[in-house]
C-alpha cells in the first residue's frame, strides 16, 4: 500500500493561521480520499512559516470496483418508460435482466463502476482542496485566478511504493506538481528532490528547517530555560507566545538581550506586555525581586556574529517602545497625584456601557450601591467595598490601559497603591474581574469578592431588564461566563447569599425568577464536572431556599454521595414504590392519606419494625435538616432501606380489611413525607 507526501510551498503563512490550516489540509484531503473509495492507515499534517505538509501512510492503491443493481419498470410497461430507464442507465434492452416479485416480472439493470487508481483520485482531491481551501483571508497574485493566503510557489505531491517514488500528475493554475522543495530562505535556499517522508524531513533539517511545530516550540523553550538558568533568572511562562513564535521561524535561534536601565522601574506586567505584543519577546525575571531584567528574541537564522547585529537592532526598537510605555506610566502617576483615582474615573461618564444601560459611570454608581448591600453578607466593610467599587474601573481612563487594554485592573492596583489607598481596595481593582474563565483563580479577599459579585450581578440584572439574554449559542455579552463567575465566587468562599433578594436590589426591572432559573442551569453544567447528575440537582432545586447556592450544592453533594451507596439506591426504589401505591390509592379513593398511621393496628413484625425505623429516622432528620447537616439527614434516610424492603416483601397494602388498609396507606405517607423532607426524590430518574 503506497504512502503519500504532499507539500504546498508558499510565502510566509501568518503564525495564527498555521495550526488550523494544517488540520484543514489533513481533513479535506483524507475526507476526499475516503469519499473516492480509498482508505488509509494514518495521516499527519505539519506547518512551518513557508509550507503546509501532509504525510499519509497505508493508502489503498485503487478504489474498489462497485456493482449496483437498479430496479426498472415491469416487463410489458409502456415503451417510453423502458426507454427512459435505458437512457438513465446507459444500457440497451438486451443488457437488462428480469426478476419477479409479488407484482410480477420487472427489469433489472446491473451497473458496474470500475475502480480507479489512487493517484488519479488524489490528484482530483488535492486540486479541489487547493482551490477551495478555507483560509480566513486569501489573496490573488499575478494573472491567475487561484486564491491562497500568500503566493503559492510549488506543489510537491509524490506517491511512494516499493518500486520507488512517483510524482502524482497534477497542475493548479500553472503550478505543476513535482518531487522537489526548498530549504531555509537564507541558509539553504536551493532546490532538492525527496523520495519519501523520512527523506523529506531529514533533508529539510539539513537545510535548516524543523518541520514539526511542536519540536520547534520545545527547542525554543529548552534553550530559553538553559540560557535563563545560566544567568540565574526565570522564564516568565507564556504558552501562547511560544506557539506563535514557533510559527514565525523555521530554524529557531535564541538570543538574550538587555533591557535599558531607564526602563527597569516599570511594572513587570508593563514590560512583559509591551515586549510580547510589539516585539514577540519573552521575558526573563529576577527571582529575587520579581523584576523583569532581560528579554529573549528568537531569530530565524544563524549569523556570523552570533546574533549581535540582530540583538542590537531589537534593543533599539525595544527602547523606543518602552519609552512610550514609560511616558504613559509617568503621565498616569501624575494624573493620580493631581486628581486621584476618582478624578481619573470621571471621564467614564462619557463612555457608553450599553445604549440601554447608560454610561460606565452610571454603572459604577450602581455597583457601588450594590456593593454596600452585599458587603455584610460577605463579611466585608461596606465603606471599603464602596470605595473599591468607585475606583475599580478608573484605570480604563488611563493612558497605559488605552495602549494595552489587557492590563485593565492590573494597572489599577498600581495606581491605587500610588494614591495611598488600602491594600484591600487596591487588590479589588484587578480581582473584581475574576474569575475570567473556568480555569481562572477565584478571589477570596472579602472586599474583592464583594465588588466582583456586585459587578457581575449588575451586568446580569441589567441585561435581563432590557431582555438581552443569551440565546442558543449566542452570548455576545458573556452573560453565561458572568453567571458562572458568581457561582464560583459563592461556592469557593462558602457564602450564604440569598440571590433573589440581591437581584431585587440590583438593576430594576429584571425578571428575577427567570434569572435564578438561568443560574440553576449554569449550576447544573458546573456540577456536572463533579459527577453530580442533573436529576439530583433538580431534586434539590425543588426544596425551599434554592436561591442559596451554597445550601443547594451542599444538599446536592450529600444526596449524590448517598445515591452511590447500595442503601441509597435501593431506598429510592422503595420510596418510588411507596409513592406510586399511595398516589394511585389517593386518586382512586379521592382522599388524602396523611392523618397519621397507628402502630397499634400493625399486624406483622415488619410493620412494627418500619414504624420504629421511621420514628428513629424522623428524630434524626429533623434536627439535622434544621442544622443544615444534610449528610446526617441523608444517612438517616438511607437507613430506612432495610425496613422498607422487608415491609414490602411481607405486607400486602391493599388488604380486604379497610381499617388496616387505611393504616398502611397512612404509613406509606410517612415514608413519603420523611424522604421528601430531605429532597424531592420524585424528580430522580430510574
Amino acid at each position: 500500500m503506497p504512502d503519500v507526501l504532499i507539500e504546498l510551498f508558499s510565502e510566509e503563512i501568518p503564525a495564527r493561521m498555521q495550526t488550523r490550516a494544517a488540520e484543514d489540509l489533513r481533513k479535506l484531503v483524507t475526507d476526499g480520499l475516503v469519499e473516492g473509495g480509498l482508505h488509509y492507515a494514518h495521516a499527519r499534517a505539519y506547518a512551518t512559516p513557508r509550507r503546509l505538509a501532509l504525510a499519509i501512510e497505508g493508502l489503498s492503491a485503487e478504489s474498489p470496483t462497485l456493482r449496483e443493481e437498479r430496479k426498472g419498470p415491469k416487463v410489458g410497461a409502456p415503451e417510453k418508460a423502458i426507454e427512459g430507464f435505458l437512457r438513465a442507465t446507459g444500457l440497451t434492452l438486451d443488457q437488462l435482466s428480469t426478476q419477479e416479485d409479488k407484482k410480477g416480472a420487472f427489469y433489472v439493470a446491473t451497473l458496474e463502476r470500475a475502480g480507479r487508481p489512487a493517484a488519479e483520485i488524489l490528484a482530483e482531491v488535492l486540486e479541489k482542496t487547493i482551490r477551495a481551501f478555507p483560509w480566513p483571508k486569501a489573496m490573488r497574485w499575478g494573472s491567475g485566478s487561484l486564491r491562497w493566503v500568500r503566493p503559492l510557489h510549488s506543489i510537491l505531491c509524490i506517491m511512494v511504493t516499493e518500486a520507488g517514488a512517483e510524482v502524482v500528475p497534477l497542475s493548479v493554475d500553472g503550478i505543476a506538481a513535482g518531487d522537489t522543495t526548498r530549504g531555509h530562505r537564507f541558509m539553504a535556499p536551493g532546490e532538492f528532490a525527496v523520495t519519501s517522508f523520512d527523506d523529506y524531513a531529514a533533508k529539510l533539517k539539513r537545510a535548516f528547517v524543523i518541520l514539526d511545530a511542536d519540536e520547534r516550540a520545545a527547542m525554543i523553550e529548552n534553550e530559553i530555560r538553559n540560557r535563563a538558568f545560566a544567568l540565574g533568572l526565570d522564564l516568565v511562562e507564556d504558552k501562547g507566545l511560544l506557539a506563535e513564535v514557533a510559527g514565525l521561524v523555521e530554524w529557531p535561534v535564541v538570543l538574550v538581550g538587555e533591557i535599558g536601565a531607564d526602563f527597569l522601574g516599570l511594572p513587570p506586567e508593563v514590560l512583559q506586555t509591551s515586549m510580547r505584543e510589539h516585539q514577540k519577546f519573552f521575558s526573563l525575571r529576577d527571582p529575587a525581586n520579581g523584576q523583569i531584567v532581560r528579554f529573549v528574541t528568537v531569530a530565524n537564522r544563524e549569523t556570523a556574529d552570533h546574533g549581535a547585529t540582530i540583538l542590537h537592532g531589537n534593543q533599539k526598537v525595544l527602547a523606543a517602545r518602552l519609552s512610550d510605555a514609560k511616558f504613559f506610566w509617568e503621565n498616569d502617576l501624575r494624573t493620580v497625584a493631581n486628581v486621584g483615582l476618582s478624578g481619573m474615573a470621571e471621564g467614564l461618564a462619557t463612555v457608553t456601557f450599553h445604549n440601554k444601560l447608560g454610561s460606565q459611570k452610571a454603572r459604577i454608581d450602581r455597583i457601588c450601591a450594590l456593593a454596600r448591600e452585599i458587603a455584610p453578607l460577605v463579611g466585608a466593610s461596606p465603606d471599603l467595598a464602596h470605595e473599591a467599587a468607585e475606583i475599580a474601573k478608573a484605570d480604563l481612563q488611563s493612558a497605559m490601559v488605552g495602549e494595552f487594554p489587557e492590563l485593565q485592573g492590573t494597572m489599577g492596583v498600581y495606581y491605587a497603591r500610588a494614591a495611598g489607598l488600602p491594600e484591600a481596595v487596591a487588590n479589588a481593582c484587578k480581582e473584581h474581574y475574576q474569575p475570567l474563565g473556568p480555569s481562572d483563580s477565584v478571589p477570596t479577599e472579602p472586599v474583592s469578592v464583594t465588588v466582583a459579585l456586585a459587578d457581575k450581578i449588575d451586568t446580569l440584572t441589567g441585561f435581563w431588564a432590557i431582555d438581552e439574554k443569551p440565546t442558543g449559542s449566542k452570548d455576545p455579552f458573556a452573560l453565561r461566563r458572568a453567571a458562572l463567575g458568581v457561582i464560583r465566587l459563592i461556592l469557593t468562599n462558602g457564602l450564604r447569599l440569598p440571590l433573589l433578594a440581591v437581584f431585587a436590589k440590583a438593576y430594576p426591572g429584571a425578571d428575577t425568577a427567570d434569572l435564578l432559573s438561568f443560574f440553576h442551569d449554569r449550576l447544573k453544567v458546573f456540577l456536572r464536572d463533579e459527577g453530580i447528575r442533573h436529576d439530583v440537582i433538580d431534586a434539590c432545586l425543588a426544596m425551599p431556599g434554592n436561591d442559596d447556592l451554597t445550601l443547594l450544592v451542599t444538599r446536592a453533594r450529600a444526596l449524590s454521595e448517598t445515591l452511590k451507596t447500595d442503601d441509597g439506591e435501593n431506598l429510592i426504589q422503595g420510596f418510588k414504590r411507596a409513592n406510586n401505591i399511595l398516589t394511585q390509592a389517593e386518586e382512586k379513593d379521592g382522599v388524602e392519606y396523611s392523618f397519621g398511621a397507628d402502630p397499634k393496628l400493625a399486624e406483622t413484625d415488619e410493620e412494627r419494625a418500619l414504624f420504629a425505623a421511621l420514628d428513629t429516622a424522623e428524630a434524626a432528620i429533623a434536627p439535622a435538616m434544621a442544622a443544615e447537616d444534610f449528610t446526617t439527614a441523608m444517612t438517616a434516610m438511607a437507613a430506612l432501606r432495610g425496613p422498607i424492603d422487608a415491609f414490602f416483601t411481607a405486607v400486602q397494602i391493599n388488604t380486604d380489611n379497610q381499617i388496616v388498609r387505611r393504616n398502611r396507606l397512612n404509613l406509606l405517607h410517612r415514608i413519603r413525607a420523611t424522604c421528601l423532607a430531605v429532597a424531592d426524590l420524585t424528580r430522580l430518574e430510574g
